[in-house]
């Protein structure tokens, strides 16, 4: 008889390895290396591949297996592999699926360090990148080269909040014949699921909403079995695996993480709302705002609007300085996800390694300011920003 389908909260939290024989019900920590065996032909079955047994947590442990199981489950993945963070997914999936020679088109706003892979070290092995607006969709036809093999994007992006018609990203990925990888992080797999829009990868920072607490890091892809497979070979060789601490922490939080983001997106949006009417602020980015120019899409394909809100504070630069500096409630730090609040200002922090030309393309203005909001009561986070914005004027 064929199981009943959970609900994603329940897959959240019921989906565990099996329990060992002391039976426990919430699943141990795998702290080993390596892994034993009853007698030679299963430890050659094991090395052969023909048995599914572990062999050392470089190549898999049982923590990293029930965290890639949830994902998968969450994505509505074939398969997956866990890294130690979130840029050791995006590295070793591209150097995995790369040769030289090869070309990938990006959506311009992308997070600095994958800008810098794409610009400074793919480049080594002759892999080049193209960027597109994402708002122009004959930009990115334009972009497309006889050796074009891979198409990334995120969405929403990082740092401005832009959205992408994944429906339409589908559909032109599959016409010419790419590779569609889609970073998730912002949205987590609870919002949107880019799998059922055609995306043939899914990427995540489990730094960030996954783990939910800023305590680990940790990454992950899943997506097409053959491709994940090709992933596997070049990770477990190269060795960017997730620990297994690192999995069982994550893992854990993944069992609220329909609940943290049903409360972050409340207080994001009560805290857009509130920027909107602010006499301080310039502009407000945030996808379930009618004033996103994608609030139309975004409502197709993502549960909320997520946790992250954009705005730009009237006086730029400076005035962005003084703001920072006068939060008192809020962190400043270089994270996000977290169950506490964040502000950031990407152009002197997550992208000042580019260029003000390059920073001025994706969409970081001097006045840029990123909220990660978090799971604090609202009325508290509005009053330190508020406090802080008229301290900048």
């Amino acid at each position: 008889m064929k199981e009943d389908k959970k609900q994603f909260e329940t897959e959240a939290i019921r989906t565990q390895i099996e329990s060992t024989h002391a039976q426990e019900h919430s699943t141990p920590m795998y702290l080993t290396s390596s892994f034993t065996y009853e007698d030679a032909e299963e430890m050659r079955a094991a090395f052969a591949g023909e048995n599914d047994k572990n062999i050392y947590s470089r190549f898999s442990n049982p923590n990293l297996q029930e965290f890639v199981d949830k994902v998968c489950t969450m994505e509505k993945a074939e398969a997956g592999y866990a890294f130690a963070s979130g840029m050791a997914a995006i590295f070793s999936t591209f150097a995995a699926l790369l040769s030289s020679g090869d070309h990938i088109i990006s959506c311009r706003s992308i997070f600095g360090s994958t800008h810098t892979v794409f610009g400074k070290i793919l480049p080594k092995w002759k892999i080049d990148t193209t960027y597109v607006d994402i708002d122009n969709t004959g930009d990115w036809d334009k972009a497309i080269q006889p050796n074009t093999k891979i198409l990334y994007v995120e969405t929403p992006t990082n740092p401005a909040v832009d959205i992408i018609d994944l429906e339409w990203l589908g559909r032109f990925s599959k016409k010419h014949n790419l590779i569609l990888v889609v970073d998730n992080c912002f949205a987590t797999p609870y919002l949107q699921q880019p799998i059922q829009y055609g995306a043939d990868l899914v990427i995540h920072s489990a730094t960030k909403f996954m783990d939910g607490q800023g305590r680990v890091m940790g990454g992950v892809t899943v997506g097409k079995k053959e491709l994940i497979d090709e992933i596997y070979a070049f990770s477990r060789s190269t060795g960017p695996a997730l620990s297994a601490f690192n999995a069982w922490v994550i893992s854990k939080s993944l069992e609220t993480l329909a609940v943290r983001m049903d409360r972050h997106a409340e207080n994001a949006l009560k805290l857009a709302k509130f920027l909107e009417k602010s006499e301080f602020v310039e502009w407000v980015k945030y996808p379930f705002l009618k004033s996103h120019p994608m609030y139309e899409v975004a409502k197709k394909q993502m549960k909320s609007g997520g946790a992250v809100v954009a705005f730009g504070i009237k006086g730029g630069l400076e005035s962005g300085r003084t703001f920072l500096n006068n939060i008192k409630i809020c962190s400043l730090t270089a994270n996000l996800g977290d169950s506490r609040t964040i502000v950031t200002h990407p152009s002197s922090t997550t992208h000042a390694k580019l260029s003000e030309e390059e920073r001025i393309k994706v969409g970081i203005t001097p006045e840029l300011i990123r909220v990660s909001v978090g799971l604090e009561h609202i009325t508290d986070i509005i009053t330190d920003i508020e406090q802080a914005l008229k301290a900048a004027q």
